[in-house]
């Protein structure tokens, strides 16, 4: 097996609470369309979805030495991915409110303390070695950016929805090579953007546009569009890291830029049909409340 993809960013415990509508900035009374708890975090999402076609994932991210974390740390670790983590402070923990349609507000509940300490010699080994580096969002990302650019090796991030002013997500921007984004935040029209970044050293940018597909813009400064794949939508929590993971899978296989956006658009519908972050996590933590419950008290136990 080759060398594993390094990872670098966040992996939490989310309790989904799905309803009919996002709440309203008033004091009221909503009931709940149903609720689960699964694994969270962008960096566990494309890890789950790389481990699934087929390649080998060194996730470093920091967790937590609580209940939370250990569910978190041992399910990761019976998906098959490589758990390099921090001892932090706490956990992430996120609370989601999701609606039908796929609206989202998450509200971040804990979030863990990067230490600041340096890349141990093994993480520096692996990114050297590594047919590419992910760098998502997270302090203890950004303290790693200039030892994954000093590797040598091609830096993917995932700058989410980014609004174009953010100053914490320029360095992220600055130095990777290929940039993945969404349209929620950038504007009617994110193109002048994504070209504004290749100009300014990105090989490829990538935005999606939920059931409008995906747009890219490559280093000649060419469009391409792609459709999204029509599937009977569960959960959307986790499409874009299945698209980003979906388009790296391709184009490490050598795909071409077209080809890659149609792997990562089949293999985000794989993940609309989950409650979970990848469908793997169905068989270790079931679909409904009762056996997810199951499940986890299983995982601890064990």
């Amino acid at each position: 097996m080759t060398a594993p993809i390094v990872i670098s960013g966040a992996a939490s415990w989310n309790r989904i609470v799905l309803l009919d509508r996002l709440p309203e900035p008033v004091p009221h009374m909503q009931f709940a369309l149903g609720d689960h708890e699964t694994v969270g975090g962008t960096s566990a999402g494309k890890a789950l979805g790389l481990v699934g076609l087929g390649h080998a994932v060194r996730l470093h991210t920091l967790i937590g030495a609580d209940a939370d974390g250990e569910r978190v740390r041992r399910l990761l670790a019976a998906s098959g991915i490589e758990v390099d983590d921090l001892p932090a402070d706490a956990t992430e923990r996120h609370l989601n409110l999701m609606t039908p349609a796929g609206e989202r507000v998450s509200l971040y509940l804990s979030t863990p303390a990067d230490p600041g300490t340096p890349a141990s010699p093994d993480l520096v080994r692996a990114m050297t070695d590594a047919a590419a580096i992910v760098l998502d969002l997270s302090e203890r990302s950004r303290g790693l950016i200039a030892t994954a650019r000093a590797t040598g090796r091609p830096i993917w991030t995932d700058i989410h929805d980014y609004d174009g002013t953010a100053e914490f997500h320029r360095p992220f921007i600055e130095s990777a090579d290929w940039i993945f984004m969404n349209a929620d935040r950038i504007g009617d029209d994110p193109l002048p953007f994504m070209r504004e970044c290749v100009r300014g050293g990105a090989s490829v940018v990538v935005c999606t546009l939920g059931a409008r597909g995906a747009v890219a813009v490559d280093a000649t400064l060419a469009e391409h569009r792609i459709a999204a794949v029509p599937v009977e939508v569960i959960d959307t929590n986790g499409a874009g890291d299945a698209f980003m993971s979906g388009v790296l899978d391709a184009h490490l296989a050598g795909a071409s830029l077209a080809a890659a956006l149609e792997a990562g658009a089949m293999h985000a519908s794989t993940v609309l049909t989950t409650r979970h972050l990848h469908p793997s996590l169905d068989a270790l933590l079931g679909n409904s409340p009762v056996e997810e419950r199951g499940a986890l008290d299983r995982q601890i136990d064990s």
